[in-house]
Protein backbone atom coordinates (compact mmCIF):
# COMPACT_ATOMS: atom_id res chain seq x y z
CA UNK A 1 0.00 0.00 0.00
CA UNK A 2 1.29 3.43 -1.20
CA UNK A 3 1.87 6.28 1.93
CA UNK A 4 -0.84 8.24 3.40
CA UNK A 5 -0.70 11.85 3.11
CA UNK A 6 -1.50 11.59 7.07
CA UNK A 7 2.11 9.63 7.39
CA UNK A 8 3.87 11.78 4.77
CA UNK A 9 6.25 14.67 6.20
CA UNK A 10 4.42 17.72 4.64
CA UNK A 11 6.32 20.01 2.53
CA UNK A 12 6.74 23.68 3.63
CA UNK A 13 5.08 26.05 0.95
CA UNK A 14 7.27 28.79 -0.82
CA UNK A 15 7.25 31.95 1.29
CA UNK A 16 5.22 33.83 -0.77
CA UNK A 17 2.12 31.33 -1.53
CA UNK A 18 -1.30 32.92 -0.26
CA UNK A 19 -2.87 29.66 -1.23
CA UNK A 20 -3.60 26.84 1.85
CA UNK A 21 -4.59 23.43 1.78
CA UNK A 22 -7.97 24.50 4.06
CA UNK A 23 -8.72 26.91 0.80
CA UNK A 24 -8.24 23.88 -1.47
CA UNK A 25 -10.08 21.21 0.66
CA UNK A 26 -13.21 23.61 1.01
CA UNK A 27 -13.30 24.32 -2.32
CA UNK A 28 -13.25 20.69 -3.30
CA UNK A 29 -16.04 19.85 -1.04
CA UNK A 30 -18.13 22.57 -2.95
CA UNK A 31 -17.21 21.08 -6.47
CA UNK A 32 -17.82 17.66 -5.25
CA UNK A 33 -21.63 18.41 -3.78
CA UNK A 34 -22.47 20.10 -6.89
CA UNK A 35 -20.60 17.88 -9.48
CA UNK A 36 -19.44 14.71 -7.82
CA UNK A 37 -16.30 12.78 -8.40
CA UNK A 38 -15.97 12.60 -12.13
CA UNK A 39 -16.31 16.34 -11.73
CA UNK A 40 -13.24 17.05 -9.93
CA UNK A 41 -9.99 17.99 -11.48
CA UNK A 42 -6.87 19.54 -10.01
CA UNK A 43 -7.38 21.99 -13.01
CA UNK A 44 -10.87 22.87 -12.42
CA UNK A 45 -9.85 23.30 -8.83
CA UNK A 46 -6.84 25.52 -9.31
CA UNK A 47 -9.15 27.88 -11.78
CA UNK A 48 -12.33 27.78 -9.60
CA UNK A 49 -9.19 29.31 -7.04
CA UNK A 50 -8.05 31.28 -9.39
CA UNK A 51 -4.17 29.79 -8.71
CA UNK A 52 -2.09 27.86 -11.12
CA UNK A 53 -1.71 24.05 -10.69
CA UNK A 54 1.53 24.24 -9.18
CA UNK A 55 0.23 26.41 -5.87
CA UNK A 56 -2.28 23.11 -5.74
CA UNK A 57 0.34 20.25 -5.27
CA UNK A 58 2.71 22.41 -3.16
CA UNK A 59 -0.42 21.87 -1.00
CA UNK A 60 -1.81 18.36 -2.17
CA UNK A 61 0.33 16.43 -4.50
CA UNK A 62 -2.53 14.17 -6.11
CA UNK A 63 -5.99 14.18 -6.55
CA UNK A 64 -5.62 11.04 -3.96
CA UNK A 65 -4.41 13.17 -1.27
CA UNK A 66 -6.93 15.62 -2.04
CA UNK A 67 -9.32 12.92 -1.76
CA UNK A 68 -8.22 11.33 1.27
CA UNK A 69 -8.09 15.33 2.98
CA UNK A 70 -11.89 16.06 1.87
CA UNK A 71 -13.07 12.87 3.66
CA UNK A 72 -11.30 13.31 6.71
CA UNK A 73 -12.63 17.20 6.25
CA UNK A 74 -16.11 15.47 6.39
CA UNK A 75 -15.64 13.53 9.29
CA UNK A 76 -15.21 16.35 10.95
CA UNK A 77 -18.88 17.59 10.57
CA UNK A 78 -19.98 14.55 12.42
CA UNK A 79 -21.56 15.30 15.98
CA UNK A 80 -20.05 12.54 19.04
CA UNK A 81 -21.30 13.94 21.98
CA UNK A 82 -19.88 12.99 25.75
CA UNK A 83 -21.62 10.25 27.40
CA UNK A 84 -21.82 12.43 30.86
CA UNK A 85 -23.63 14.99 28.73
CA UNK A 86 -26.21 12.44 27.17
CA UNK A 87 -26.39 9.16 28.00
CA UNK A 88 -24.62 6.12 25.82
CA UNK A 89 -28.14 5.73 24.00
CA UNK A 90 -29.27 9.25 23.36
CA UNK A 91 -25.36 10.14 22.58
CA UNK A 92 -25.61 6.64 20.13
CA UNK A 93 -28.92 8.08 18.23
CA UNK A 94 -27.44 11.55 17.92
CA UNK A 95 -24.23 10.16 16.60
CA UNK A 96 -26.32 8.42 14.19
CA UNK A 97 -28.62 10.91 12.99
CA UNK A 98 -25.47 12.96 12.61
CA UNK A 99 -23.85 10.74 10.60
CA UNK A 100 -26.32 9.99 8.48
CA UNK A 101 -26.92 13.70 7.60
CA UNK A 102 -23.28 14.18 6.99
CA UNK A 103 -23.35 11.43 4.30
CA UNK A 104 -26.80 12.69 2.59
CA UNK A 105 -24.93 16.14 2.19
CA UNK A 106 -22.33 14.99 0.67
CA UNK A 107 -23.33 12.45 -1.64
CA UNK A 108 -20.34 11.69 -3.58
CA UNK A 109 -18.79 10.29 -0.27
CA UNK A 110 -20.13 6.63 -1.18
CA UNK A 111 -18.09 6.61 -3.97
CA UNK A 112 -14.55 6.98 -2.20
CA UNK A 113 -14.81 6.00 1.68
CA UNK A 114 -14.45 2.62 1.16
CA UNK A 115 -11.10 2.55 -1.27
CA UNK A 116 -8.93 3.88 1.43
CA UNK A 117 -7.76 4.08 5.23
CA UNK A 118 -9.64 6.50 7.17
CA UNK A 119 -6.84 7.63 9.68
CA UNK A 120 -6.79 11.03 9.38
CA UNK A 121 -7.24 13.53 12.32
CA UNK A 122 -11.48 13.75 12.18
CA UNK A 123 -11.74 10.36 11.45
CA UNK A 124 -9.50 9.06 14.63
CA UNK A 125 -11.24 11.62 16.69
CA UNK A 126 -14.41 10.75 15.52
CA UNK A 127 -13.36 6.99 16.59
CA UNK A 128 -11.86 7.66 19.75
CA UNK A 129 -15.12 9.63 21.31
CA UNK A 130 -17.23 7.55 19.57
CA UNK A 131 -15.27 4.27 21.59
CA UNK A 132 -15.68 6.31 24.78
CA UNK A 133 -19.80 6.50 24.07
CA UNK A 134 -19.80 2.96 23.92
CA UNK A 135 -17.39 2.10 26.06
CA UNK A 136 -19.87 4.09 28.87
CA UNK A 137 -22.74 1.60 28.03
CA UNK A 138 -20.71 -1.01 29.24
CA UNK A 139 -18.66 -2.33 26.04
CA UNK A 140 -15.35 -3.76 26.95
CA UNK A 141 -12.49 -5.24 24.50
CA UNK A 142 -13.51 -6.52 21.11
CA UNK A 143 -17.14 -5.55 21.68
CA UNK A 144 -17.01 -2.03 21.89
CA UNK A 145 -15.03 -2.00 18.33
CA UNK A 146 -18.14 -4.55 17.29
CA UNK A 147 -20.85 -2.36 18.67
CA UNK A 148 -19.29 1.50 17.36
CA UNK A 149 -18.97 -0.65 13.90
CA UNK A 150 -22.65 -1.90 13.62
CA UNK A 151 -23.71 1.20 14.04
CA UNK A 152 -21.64 2.98 11.61
CA UNK A 153 -22.34 -0.08 9.13
CA UNK A 154 -25.84 0.44 9.33
CA UNK A 155 -25.75 4.45 9.13
CA UNK A 156 -23.86 3.71 6.04
CA UNK A 157 -25.86 1.07 4.40
CA UNK A 158 -28.81 3.16 4.86
CA UNK A 159 -27.65 6.76 3.89
CA UNK A 160 -26.04 5.18 0.94
CA UNK A 161 -29.18 3.36 -0.30
CA UNK A 162 -30.61 6.77 0.01
CA UNK A 163 -28.01 8.31 -2.42
CA UNK A 164 -28.13 6.01 -4.59
CA UNK A 165 -32.30 6.94 -5.10
CA UNK A 166 -32.15 10.71 -5.02
CA UNK A 167 -28.88 10.12 -7.89
CA UNK A 168 -31.46 7.74 -9.73
CA UNK A 169 -34.33 10.33 -9.88
CA UNK A 170 -31.62 13.27 -10.55
CA UNK A 171 -30.34 11.13 -13.48
CA UNK A 172 -34.20 10.21 -14.86
CA UNK A 173 -34.61 14.28 -15.07
CA UNK A 174 -38.33 13.33 -13.29
CA UNK A 175 -39.36 15.05 -10.11
CA UNK A 176 -39.18 13.02 -6.99
CA UNK A 177 -42.84 12.22 -6.84
CA UNK A 178 -43.03 10.98 -10.58
CA UNK A 179 -40.36 8.77 -10.33
CA UNK A 180 -41.59 7.26 -6.85
CA UNK A 181 -44.90 7.12 -8.55
CA UNK A 182 -43.79 5.44 -11.18
CA UNK A 183 -42.02 2.87 -9.28
CA UNK A 184 -45.39 1.93 -6.83
CA UNK A 185 -47.33 1.20 -10.34
CA UNK A 186 -44.93 -0.63 -11.26
CA UNK A 187 -44.58 -2.80 -7.94
CA UNK A 188 -48.58 -3.02 -8.19
CA UNK A 189 -48.89 -4.57 -11.40
CA UNK A 190 -45.99 -6.78 -10.47
CA UNK A 191 -47.51 -8.14 -7.29
CA UNK A 192 -51.09 -7.94 -8.33
CA UNK A 193 -51.32 -11.38 -6.80
CA UNK A 194 -49.45 -10.69 -3.67
CA UNK A 195 -51.65 -10.08 -0.98
CA UNK A 196 -48.89 -8.95 1.06
CA UNK A 197 -47.17 -6.82 -1.29
CA UNK A 198 -50.09 -4.95 -2.20
CA UNK A 199 -50.65 -3.96 1.51
CA UNK A 200 -47.22 -2.93 1.83
CA UNK A 201 -47.75 -1.01 -1.13
CA UNK A 202 -50.85 0.62 -0.06
CA UNK A 203 -49.26 1.69 3.24
CA UNK A 204 -46.47 3.52 1.15
CA UNK A 205 -48.24 4.62 -1.27
CA UNK A 206 -49.55 8.21 0.89
CA UNK A 207 -45.96 8.50 2.49
CA UNK A 208 -43.79 11.01 0.73
CA UNK A 209 -39.96 9.61 -0.16
CA UNK A 210 -38.33 11.68 2.56
CA UNK A 211 -40.60 10.84 5.20
CA UNK A 212 -40.77 6.69 4.31
CA UNK A 213 -36.55 7.06 4.44
CA UNK A 214 -36.56 9.25 7.73
CA UNK A 215 -38.90 7.04 9.91
CA UNK A 216 -37.21 3.54 8.53
CA UNK A 217 -34.08 4.93 9.34
CA UNK A 218 -35.12 5.71 12.82
CA UNK A 219 -36.82 2.25 13.37
CA UNK A 220 -33.87 0.32 12.49
CA UNK A 221 -31.22 2.41 14.90
CA UNK A 222 -33.67 2.01 17.64
CA UNK A 223 -33.93 -1.21 17.01
CA UNK A 224 -30.55 -2.08 16.83
CA UNK A 225 -29.62 -0.13 19.57
CA UNK A 226 -32.44 -1.94 21.66
CA UNK A 227 -30.21 -5.14 20.32
CA UNK A 228 -26.83 -3.71 21.80
CA UNK A 229 -28.64 -2.68 24.86
CA UNK A 230 -29.35 -6.50 25.87
CA UNK A 231 -25.67 -7.30 24.98
CA UNK A 232 -24.08 -5.08 27.69
CA UNK A 233 -21.94 -7.70 30.23
CA UNK A 234 -23.85 -6.89 33.84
Amino acid sequence: MKESIWTRTRAAAPVRETLSREQIVQAAIETLDAEGVAGLSMRKLAAKLDAGATSLYWHVPTKDDLIDLVIDETYGEVDVPEPELAGWRAGALLFGHSLRAMVLRHPWLPEVIYTRPSIGPNATSLGSRGLVLFGAAGFADRDVDFAMGSVMSYVFGTANAEVAVHTAIRNSGRSTDEWVGDVLEQARVATANDPQMQESLRRRSNRDLATMHTESFVFGLDALLDGLATRVKK
